[in-house]
């Protein structure tokens, strides 16, 4: 099936979530969280001085937005950002995706490495060979930081199950599914792979059967897999897909974050990014 472009004129939507009955989304480089509704109206919620990336909430409500170049994740006091958590010391790049559980902790990836730099170096073979992995942060509901795994390649988009027993990160450079035990505390533990790819995850998003859809950041298309590797269903889009979350009145309503490039100094300068949809069988499941 092919999806269809339900807002256009972006710079680099990222951290998809459906909230409150509309798509929230981050702009990266308009500096911006923005809600998309389901008639395509755009409408910016907070603009930062920073790039946000991940989003989520607190059991209270209260946002939290991560600052990606801070390395840092923010929360939203009244009509205040303040800083929510450090992850600097954890951090070896700019941090990217987040998700928030039922009890507020946080757990935040990083790049762990200068993507744009190895992207244009000449040698992106070497420099991805050369490339260490990064760790992945949790935040607990106070701000207290803690380093949950270590030497993930490029960790992503992540998902919990219902049950809140097992979290599945995406491995963008390792084109994989990584899946890992959730104790009482929120440490992680019984490391393994979930589902290898012929794809770089991004974004994810699960459904209630237990597959998970996954943007393709290397192709203009998202995947449902289910754990194992098969390919279930394939939706089309017009651009590389870099994100993508379930949602809509009865959670079956694929949003796409898509778009034409995703280095810094072409999509900063273009509005090509897209929110795409597609309607799909299986409803959302799990979080975010």
């Amino acid at each position: 099936m092919a999806a269809r472009v339900l807002a256009d004129g972006l710079t680099f939507a990222e951290g998809p979530r459906w909230h409150q009955g509309k798509l929230w989304f981050s702009d990266f480089y308009d500096h911006a969280v923005k809600t998309v509704d389901l008639d395509g109206h755009v409408e910016t919620m907070v603009v930062l001085d920073d790039r946000p990336s991940g989003l989520g909430w607190l059991p209270d409500g209260r946002m939290l937005i991560v600052a990606m170049q801070q390395r840092a994740v923010l929360r939203m006091e009244y009509d205040a950002l303040v800083v929510h958590a450090d992850l600097s010391h954890i951090a070896t790049f700019h941090c990217n995706d987040m998700l928030v559980d039922s009890i507020g902790r946080a757990y935040v990836g990083n790049f762990g490495f200068d993507l744009d730099a190895a992207e244009t170096s000449g040698d992106f073979t070497g420099a991805l060979a050369a490339y260490e992995g990064a760790a992945l942060a949790r935040v607990d509901p106070h701000g207290q930081t803690h380093t949950v795994a270590t030497g993930l390649k490029f960790p992503n988009g992540m998902v919990l199950t219902p049950d809140g027993g097992t979290l599945v990160v995406a491995e963008s450079m390792g084109r994989r599914l990584t899946a890992f035990d959730v104790g009482i505390d929120g440490s992680l533990t019984n490391q393994r792979v979930w589902a290898d790819l012929d794809a770089v995850p991004d974004g994810i998003c699960l459904d209630a059967e237990g597959a998970i859809w996954l943007a393709d950041a290397a192709a203009p298309r998202c995947l449902r897999v289910r754990e194992g590797g098969e390919v279930l269903d394939t939706v089309g889009t017009s651009r590389r897909a870099f994100a993508c979350m379930l949602g809509g009145p009865d959670g079956s309503t694929l949003f796409i974050a898509t778009a034409a490039a995703s280095l810094a100094a072409v999509a900063s300068q273009q509005r090509e990014a897209c929110i795409e949809v597609a309607e799909v069988a299986v409803p959302h499941a799990g979080l975010p």
